[in-house]
């Protein structure tokens, strides 16, 4: 039987902590900044937990 291929665009948008987390980053920081107070803009930066309903299709996707 053929290895689980990764799905490539997942791989670079998610990242597995050493706990088994499923981290990804914040979305809307690329565009309309001036509009964005500072302290909105420094969450941005930071990474997120995927949201539970989510993590079990991302793990699909990651091959996990």
């Amino acid at each position: 039987m053929p290895k689980q291929k990764t799905n490539r665009a997942a791989k670079k948008r998610f990242k597995v902590t050493g706990a088994g987390k499923l981290l990804r980053r914040h979305g809307m920081k690329s565009h309309n900044l001036e509009h964005k107070s500072a302290k909105r803009k420094r969450a941005f930066r930071r990474d997120h937990e995927v949201d539970a309903s989510d993590a079990r299709e991302v793990r699909k996707l990651l091959g996990r």
